[in-house]
């Protein structure tokens, strides 16, 4: 694809996999509500909410212990309270739905309640592939990095990438040409679990917990070994190109959707305690629903991710892939909408907005943060293969990688220093920041 943004085939087909839902998801409630609590007084509002709604008896869950309550959220005679957030999951019988909101409206120590909804990692498939070294020989730019800035090679790159020994995305964010591996950095990457065989990927995860009832952290899916892979595929595959920005980061592979791809507000908020409590500096958010024009973003995952930023750790998350450029622009998916949240959008190979990517449509926190490679995207795959994705999931690990690059230059940085100097890095695009925030995501 060369001139402007890739447009969907008229057939309805995609030339690779992609991380691209035909239809977009309607938005589905669980039946439950999600309660942010303020944090000194967690007890004085359930017991506002055990008063007046009724709601089912509590668990108290701690970070390191949450993947015990992908059991407890299944449950329709308890609610769940993750103490590290200070948020809780409550079951309330129908007709007392409409008390607890007011009640939470009258109680000074619940900050928000709001329904749990269901969150997405949908992707049309293609068979995943063995490869054997079919790749053309590579062109080394090393020789040109003294006359060209990186983003200005990676633009006049274009989409003419040799990829034979790193992908077009790890040339694009430069990752190719850093110093820097993300040596001991952790990053949680939350999604459908990952392959603890893949030869690529075994070395490089630290814990693994599954907070989906019922399955164990093995990816049924593909999305969440592909998104592993972005952050942290060796530097020198055996059978690939390089494809990972971090090689030497730590993973924490939380499993929080099943293996059709779909998981809910709580088992997310259970996954983000948990890596939270086990020092993760970047949590990787490949995951979220869509949103409305005008629609808030959602207050619990806002403060839970102000906290996390609080106590060190960054949370990036997909945009989302709902537009339709150039005629429809769908706004910013939740959780990416959060403020405290980065949105990171999808860019095509001749670093043009990819034509699903979400935009800010929406007010404050609906903005895009930074773009990163999103179209073509090759990485690992169940069953030790690869596969090429696309879709804001896939641009979300290059800049959790990245990140993780940056925590091990600046193993001090606070979680908003952190922030600061992936968006300070990143190399201006021409399109409006609407659509790509800071511009191109760079390693340093």
């Amino acid at each position: 694809m060369t001139n402007g943004p890739m447009r969907r085939p008229p057939n309805g087909e995609h030339p690779e996999r992609a991380d691209v839902p035909l239809m977009p998801h309607a938005t589905e409630y669980t039946g439950r509500y999600v309660v942010l609590l303020d944090q000194r007084e967690t007890e004085r509002g359930l017991d506002a909410l055990r008063s007046s709604a009724g709601i089912a008896s509590v668990e108290r869950v701690r970070g390191t212990e949450a993947a015990g309550a992908a059991e407890l959220l299944q449950r329709p005679d308890v609610s769940v309270l993750f103490d590290e957030l200070g948020a809780a999951v409550v079951e309330v019988q129908p007709d007392q739905r409409h008390t607890l909101v007011t009640t939470a409206e009258t109680e000074p120590t619940i900050i928000a309640a709001e329904p749990e909804r269901m969150v997405y990692a949908s992707v049309i498939t293609e068979p995943q592939r063995t490869l054997t070294g079919f790749f053309p020989t590579y062109r080394s730019d090393e020789d040109e990095v003294d006359r060209h800035t990186r983003a200005e090679l990676a633009s006049s790159l274009g989409p003419a990438w040799d990829e034979q020994s790193a992908t077009w995305g790890q040339q694009a964010i430069r990752a190719n040409l850093s110093h820097l591996t993300g040596r001991g950095v952790k990053v949680a990457v939350l999604d459908t679990g990952v392959d603890t065989g893949h030869p690529d990927l075994a070395g490089c995860l630290e814990l693994t917990a599954s907070f989906v009832e019922g399955e164990n952290v093995e990816d049924g899916h593909g999305h969440g070994t592909h998104c592993i892979g972005t952050v942290a595929g060796p530097a020198k595959p055996e059978h690939a190109p390089r494809y990972g920005v971090a090689g030497e980061a730590k993973i924490l592979a939380g499993k929080v959707l099943g293996a059709r791809g779909t998981g809910t507000d709580g088992q997310i908020l259970a996954g983000m305690a948990w890596a939270v409590a086990h020092g993760a500096r970047v949590i990787s958010m490949s995951l979220g629903a869509q949103v409305r024009p005008g629609e808030l973003f959602p207050q619990t995952y806002e403060n839970v991710a102000r906290r996390a930023l609080q106590r060190g750790t960054v949370i990036v998350a997909a945009a989302g892939n709902e537009s339709d450029r150039p005629g429809f622009v769908a706004p910013v998916g939740r959780p990416a909408n959060c403020p405290s949240v980065l949105a990171v959008a999808a860019l095509d190979k001749d670093l043009s907005t990819a034509f699903f990517s979400c935009g800010a449509i929406n007010g404050q926190g609906g903005e895009v943060n930074l773009a990163a490679p999103g179209v073509g995207v090759f990485s690992a795959a169940p069953g030790g293969k690869y596969q090429s994705l696309r879709g804001t999931s896939m641009a979300c690990p290059h800049a959790a990688g990245v990140l993780a690059l940056i925590a091990q230059a600046a193993p001090e940085a606070s979680g908003e220093g952190l922030r600061s100097r992936l968006l300070s890095g990143a190399y201006p695009l021409p399109q409006p920041a609407a659509d790509v925030g800071a511009g191109l995501l760079q390693a340093p």
